[in-house]
């Protein structure tokens, strides 16, 4: 790591350092908050501490959209004590506490509409007129002011009164009470309802613990700690490249560059963090709500009463004389029965219940608990994630916005082009393989990166980059800007070949191979060499076929990386070529002649299979001859068939002595004639066409290659 680096996180990290808070100073048995880990899953773990002797109650209040989440996550270790409960106010605390009141919330907005809600209270005022006597009604009265002075409104009270119906206005009513104690007690409740409402957008949670039997006096850690929903920090990174060395070629020189990289957060959990320890974790964990603060209600079928219908059965005089002769029977035979098996005739009380178990711990007793672990080292690879943890207690207010170095090395970083057709058609984009190899560093998390350069000993700003997500062990391509130095031309050229033919029962099946051909034409820059990275993109179905003499290329999910080295003023060709074999199968008998032909006289073919094809084309043009005779032959007598309609429609207007009469007759009898003649000549040209495709048909049954 160069000076300049370690400077300048130095300068940069001091804001961020804050006296560690004694034990001393906080005060016992009170929640302090004392680690926050921020997580870019979109959530933060906060954990409180507190040092307690013998049974505690902690308090920790929290947001009130905090509350699911706090319930899913909540955590509670204890060093030597047990965890008891956990528990705090209702969602609607404030619908709660008027659910059993005579009045609403909203009867509380005045005095007029307090008294309408309590109709029939017993009431008693004091001033010019004392009067007892119960509610009846509020009503408003308006009085006009003199002078165009406004509206005067006044509430006129009605009581009933032992007297009978007294009246008085309120407002000239030095006070005004209910008689009746256990009112007066229902609308002081009401009212500290209401002023503990106001405080709404946070609830308190109550922790108790217990103390151990042995050293209940004992001081004690006890931790609290929850996981919510938090502003996604984001990574921010720097990387100065050193001085080029002159002529150098840009891509086979190897390196390293300075890279600083920074953590950007907020704290907007609601409270100050005042000398907490701070880690953030980069990942990809699985985070959801649930609304546990939620009363749900299972729907249950309503079953309908049975009433059943009303009967009157009349008098039996005789049941009461039955009745007690049968139980006197039933009691003799259980004492019979009793004395043979020896067993008291009285039902023996049953046997106590046995003791109830224990309560397991940790809600009953003892069992230490774990303190929660911190990050030991600056950054660390954990489950599915890496962490860094700030070496020193931060101080942030509220609010507030503050960035955290996360690291701060030396990283291979080699200088290439990267050439993407669909990012820019003409140029590569100058761009950089970092590599976060084998010296055991932790890994990267995504984020923005800038990139400088050192010329003549100062440093110069060089473009932007991305960086995502870096595992130890792999590298990335940074492309920062547009390599104009280098100029890149392509065509493509598709091609076809069939690779096999086989002809068996009659099918040809035909093995065709695609190739799309892709050249590159690369010319390099005029005073340095280059190594060019082509990505070729990739297509599902199709192969790509190894270049000769290059190297391997590398994958992406949508690509071949094909590096290419372009020497300082030449023109590189790189051709790449993908392949998709596909199968084509033909019915013989249903090509047409013309078809069969073209594969007949197709040079990809070998002889045999030339011969075989020709001898099918010869025939199907036989059968085509024949279905061609047939269907000229069923045109012909479709046509004379219609011609007879229109005659005969004709000879229905005609009188039958007119020489038109007769000539229609005639030429109805020469086609007539010419029908019956078709008829024979269309029923030899069906035999002989079915005798063509049979032949057919059996000749190509017994063809193969």
């Amino acid at each position: 790591m160069s000076g300049i680096t370690k400077a300048a996180l130095f300068t940069l990290a001091v804001p961020l350092l804050a006296a560690p808070a004694l034990a001393a100073d906080q005060p016992p048995g009170a929640l302090a908050l004392k680690r926050v880990l921020l997580s870019t899953g979109g959530v933060g773990y906060f954990e409180h501490e507190a040092r307690v002797s013998g049974d505690a109650a902690l308090t920790l209040e929290v947001r009130r959209d905090q509350v699911d989440d706090v319930l899913k996550s909540i955590v509670v270790y204890d060093d030597r004590g047990g965890i008891g409960t956990v528990d705090l106010p209702g969602q609607e605390p404030l619908e709660t506490a008027f659910r059993e009141l005579p009045f609403t919330p909203q009867d509380l907005a005045s005095p007029s509409a307090l008294l309408n809600a309590m109709k029939g209270a017993e009431v008693q005022t004091s001033g010019s007129r004392a009067v007892s006597g119960r509610l009846l009604s509020v009503t408003e009265e308006y009085t006009q002011l003199p002078n165009g002075g406004g509206t005067l409104t006044r509430n006129r009270v009605s009581l009933m009164t032992a007297e009978g119906l007294r009246q008085l206005v309120l407002e000239e009513t030095d006070s005004l009470r209910f008689a009746d104690p256990r009112v007066q007690a229902q609308l002081d409740s009401a009212l500290a309802a209401v002023a503990g409402a106001a405080g709404k957008e946070r609830r308190r949670l109550t922790i108790r613990t217990t103390a151990p039997q042995a050293d209940a006096g004992a001081e004690r850690t006890v931790r609290v700690a929850y996981v919510v929903a938090a502003p996604l920090w984001k990574a921010t990174y720097r990387l100065t490249l050193p001085e080029s060395a002159p002529g150098s070629a840009k891509g086979t020189e190897g390196g390293t560059g300075d890279l600083q990289g920074w953590a950007v957060l907020e704290n907007l959990s609601g409270d100050d963090w005042k000398g907490v320890e701070l880690s953030v974790a980069s990942g990809n964990p699985v985070t959801f709500r649930q609304a546990l603060y939620s009363a749900y209600f299972v729907n249950r079928p309503e079953v309908p009463v049975e009433v059943l219908g009303r009967v009157l059965p009349p008098p039996d005089e005789g049941a009461v004389a039955a009745d007690v002769m049968a139980k006197a029977q039933d009691s003799a035979v259980r004492s019979r029965a009793a004395a043979e098996s020896g067993a008291p005739t009285a039902m023996a009380a049953p046997p106590p219940p046995a003791p109830a178990p224990a309560m397991s711990a940790p809600f009953a007793g003892a069992m230490p608990q774990r303190a929660a672990e911190t990050t030991p080292a600056e950054s660390t690879e954990a489950t599915a994630q890496v962490l860094f943890r700030y070496p020193q207690p931060v101080t942030l207010a509220n609010g507030g916005t503050m960035m955290m170095p996360i690291t701060a090395r030396a990283i291979p970083a080699e200088r290439l082009s990267l050439y993407q057709p669909n990012t820019q058609p003409r140029h590569p984009l100058a761009a950089l393989r970092l590599s976060n190899g084998d010296s055991g560093e932790t890994g990267l998390p995504p984020g923005v990166l800038t990139l400088y350069e050192r010329i003549g000993g100062a440093a110069a700003y060089v473009g932007d980059a991305r960086l995502a997500t870096l595992p130890a062990g792999e590298s990335r391509i940074l492309s920062f800007a547009v390599d104009q130095a280098v100029t890149v031309d392509r065509s493509e050229q598709p091609s076809r070949t069939l690779s096999r033919a086989t002809l068996a029962d009659g099918v040809l099946q035909l093995t065709v191979t695609d190739r799309q051909t892709t050249t590159y034409r690369i010319a390099g820059a005029a005073g340095e060499d280059r190594t060019v990275i082509v990505e070729h993109p990739r297509r599902s179905g199709w192969e790509l076929v190894p270049p000769s003499g290059g190297a391997a290329p590398d994958l992406t999910a949508d690509a071949y990386r094909l590096p290419v080295a372009v020497p300082a003023g030449q023109t590189v060709t790189l051709a790449v070529a993908l392949e998709r074999p596909r199968i084509e199968r033909f019915g013989i008998s249903e090509m047409s002649p013309e078809q069969v032909r073209a594969y007949a006289s197709s040079t990809e073919l070998p002889p045999a299979a030339r011969e075989a094809l020709a001898k099918v084309a010869t025939l199907r043009g036989a059968v085509a001859d024949k279905e061609r005779r047939v269907a000229d032959l069923e045109r012909e007598q479709a046509e004379i068939g219609k011609e007879q309609e229109r005659l005969r429609q004709n000879l229905a207007t005609l009188p039958r002595d007119s020489d038109l009469f007769k000539r229609t007759i005639a030429k109805m009898g020469e086609q007539e004639t010419r029908l019956d003649g078709l008829s024979r000549e269309l029923a030899t040209a069906r035999k002989e066409a079915d005798t063509a495709r049979n032949t057919l048909r059996d000749q190509v049954r017994g063809m193969t290659f």
